[in-house]
């Protein structure tokens, strides 16, 4: 990367944000915003359409008192037949006093005739030029026919103007009986409400936001809490820890984040302590090579000799060691074990041919069942030979060592067994462990990091390795792994 690549990404990071805190509660505030303004507009929209169908009904029961008094076409006063329209309309305009947004209107022939008493008569007849307004006379003589509602805009505001068709039997004049609503009044009442909501609203969501970013901030503590860590933890100091509270999400990235410091902490430890053992084993050999080196005389050719074959020895000695690190170090790759179908009986016989030739013992086949498993046949018979030379290290000439292998519980157990010293309990946790050594014997050049390796090996395939004492002395050392649901019997 290059300078200026670098400075732009430093910039990059360094450039104010808004923190997850104030975007939680803008997201919600904004959503509180977005629902209250919704349920605002329904909330109009439902008593708009209900004050519509309030007029229209009303308007309904107008027709209807209307017809009834025009089916029966006596006077109630007179007891004579009306003798025309207009007096049809003058009998019920008088008997019908209509609402305070009401007015009703008697339309003979082209123009309005007779109007009840309203304050809003001037909508039929305008006061200076004695006719309706245009909006209202325009709608009632599209409708003089077929009748029917609409909504038109007047000096009166909104209006509701819905038209019943009338034809007197008896003179053959035709009309129509006008009902209009004025909304004013109606709808200036729920202009109010709808003030006095949107009021209402905008304290709850001042509320809701001044709650939404007190909550918030209470569920991210534990994520400031561990930002504050990460930046005091250190490669010396690993000790630190989230404090755990409640038992929600955070809480469980908060544990989880713990259990990863831990693990963090153990593999920083190991890998110090292994770092310290890996540095004194090689300590050694070079401190060996530089002090002969010193002390060499190059004109004796017989020291020169016996200092090369020295020498030599100590480069085979950290050449093995090297090598064995390598292997360790590999073990943590994805691609070290390459399983495939294996069948445990040829496995350990060929083991137990290839292991026969590491020195004069008696060699058992314990037996293993007929079984195919998957496993990496190369990376386990390593690890067998590995537990193999262990057990000649620590027997001697004529001692048992046996081979086997068994399913037991659903898993598959490998073991290499010897009638030797034994592992003292006091060692028994540790001997897994890197440049881990028990029970030196005299001529053991070991560096404590093969049974590691056979660790690492189970570890790879999902299993374990571990050790157990033998009832009449010696140990057993045991490779346990899981039975995979492909295994099958041999043939």
């Amino acid at each position: 990367m290059t300078d200026a690549a670098e400075a732009a990404e430093v910039r990059r990071s360094r450039r104010p944000g808004l923190s997850v805190r104030i975007r939680l509660t803008l997201a919600l505030a904004l959503l509180s915003a977005l629902a209250l303004t919704l349920v605002g507009g329904l909330v109009f929209a439902v008593e708009s359409s209900r004050l519509h169908d309030q007029a229209v009904e009303h308007a309904d029961q107008e027709f209807a008192e209307f017809d009834q008094l025009q089916r029966t076409g006596i006077d109630p006063e007179t007891r004579e037949p009306f003798a025309d329209l207009r007096a049809l309309f003058e009998v019920f305009l008088k008997r019908n006093v209509p609402s305070d947004q009401e007015v009703l209107v008697g339309w003979v022939g082209e123009t309005a005739e007779l109007v009840s008493l309203s304050e809003h008569r001037e909508l039929a007849r305008q006061r200076h030029t004695g006719q309706p307004d245009p909006a209202v006379a325009d709608a009632v003589t599209a409708r003089l026919e077929t009748g029917g509602d609409v909504r038109v805009e007047t000096s009166a505001g909104d209006v509701l103007v819905s038209v019943q068709p009338v034809t007197h039997t008896r003179s053959g004049e035709s009309g129509a009986l006008v009902v209009l609503t004025v909304f004013h009044e109606s709808y200036a009442d729920l202009r109010s409400l709808m003030r006095t909501y949107v009021l209402v609203a905008l304290l709850s969501l001042a509320a809701i936001t001044a709650l939404a970013a007190w909550q918030a901030g209470r569920l991210l503590s534990p994520l400031r809490r561990l930002d504050a860590t990460a930046r005091e933890i250190t490669v010396s100091d690993l000790s630190l820890r989230i404090p755990e509270t409640g038992n929600d999400d955070i809480t469980r990235l908060t544990r989880t984040v713990n259990q990863m410091l831990d693990r963090l902490e153990h593999a920083f430890a190991d890998q110090r302590l292994f770092l310290d053992a890996a540095g004194h084993e090689l300590k050694t050999p070079l401190t060996v090579l530089r002090g002969h080196l010193e002390l060499l005389d190059p004109d004796d050719a017989d020291e020169v000799a016996q200092t090369r074959q020295l020498l030599l020895d100590e480069i085979d000695r950290m050449s093995r060691l090297v090598n064995d690190l390598i292997q360790l170090a590999k073990s943590a790759r994805p691609d070290f074990v390459v399983p495939e179908p294996v069948d445990l009986n040829l496995l350990t016989g060929t083991v137990l041919a290839k292991i026969s030739a590491l020195a004069d013992r008696t060699w058992v086949d314990d037996g293993s069942p007929d079984l195919v498993v998957s496993l990496d046949e190369q990376r386990i018979t390593q690890a067998l030979l590995q537990l193999a030379d262990n057990a000649v290290k620590h027997t001697d000439t004529g001692d048992e060592i046996g081979v086997g292998a068994a399913r037991v519980d659903g898993q598959v157990e490998l073991w290499v067994r010897d009638a030797g010293d034994g592992v003292p309990e006091q060692d028994r946790e540790r001997i897994f462990d890197r440049f881990a050594r028990s029970n030196v014997r005299a001529g053991d050049e070991g560096f404590g990091l093969g049974l590691s390796l056979v660790q690492a090996i189970a570890e790879a395939h999902g299993g374990v390795a571990s050790h157990r004492p033998e009832p009449g002395g010696g140990s057993r050392f045991l490779i346990t792994l899981p039975l995979e649901e492909d295994s099958w019997p041999a043939s």
